[in-house]
């Protein structure tokens, strides 16, 4: 039984978080303690506390036990830009391992750690490195969120493809509606039901108010989970 899963989507505003948080949910229905990691977010207000990230807050305010803002979001950047010019405006480079030893201080204290990406799967963070590379280093089954709008299948038919040559198992995926009037609907979740090789853990229509709740209401995690 694995105690942690990398979320990532198939391109920016795909839903990872809402998903993330729907999943911390189910989990924590389950009875079991969860935390939420975000390695890496880009977007953020400055406040009294320091830079904060509103995706990383919602996962802090979900997670069954608070903790430090800096172990669930211990790279964060204030321009909305891709992570790796933020951190090169900066001079800084993300360190790996300092992401892993982020995940399992928290790993200690939960049954399971949901691992928030940010962008898609090759999104770069720097010297030749992506987010493929980081869920590698911590070694975790991938979980797809596939934002469901024109273009999605083949998204997510490359997304999946890239996550299974990185070596890392595809452990499900989810589809969101993000376009409330994408044409053909149903038909294409059937073809990525089809086509993606892993189970199909919920599709989420879109919801005026995508709470935690109202999210894990449309997710089915097989007891592997």
């Amino acid at each position: 039984m694995v105690n942690g899963y990398f979320i990532t989507g198939t391109d920016t505003d795909s839903g990872k978080t809402v998903i993330t948080l729907g999943l911390m949910q189910r989990l924590q229905s389950r009875g079991l303690q969860v935390a939420g990691l975000k390695p890496v977010a880009a977007g953020a207000e400055q406040t009294d506390a320091g830079l904060r990230n509103g995706d990383a807050q919602q996962l802090l305010a979900q997670a069954s036990r608070p903790v430090a803002y800096d172990l669930v979001n211990p790279y964060c950047f204030a321009p909305p830009i891709a992570p790796h010019l933020a951190a090169q405006r900066l001079g800084q480079s993300i360190d790996f391992a300092e992401i892993n030893r982020c995940y399992g201080q928290l790993a200690v204290a939960a049954d399971r750690v949901l691992v928030e990406g940010a962008g898609g799967w090759r999104v770069p963070l720097g010297a030749g490195r992506t987010m493929a590379d980081l869920a590698v280093t911590l070694n975790l089954p991938v979980i797809l969120v596939v934002g469901l709008r024109l273009g999605c299948i083949n998204h997510a038919l490359l997304s999946a493809e890239s996550i299974r040559a990185s070596g890392l198992p595809l452990a499900g995926w989810v589809g969101n509606q993000v376009d409330p009037a994408m044409a053909e609907l149903d038909a294409n979740v059937a073809t990525l039901r089809s086509w993606l090789e892993a189970p199909c853990l919920g599709v989420i229509p879109h919801l005026a108010s995508p709470t935690p709740l109202a999210t894990a209401d449309h997710l089915q995690l097989p007891d592997l989970f």
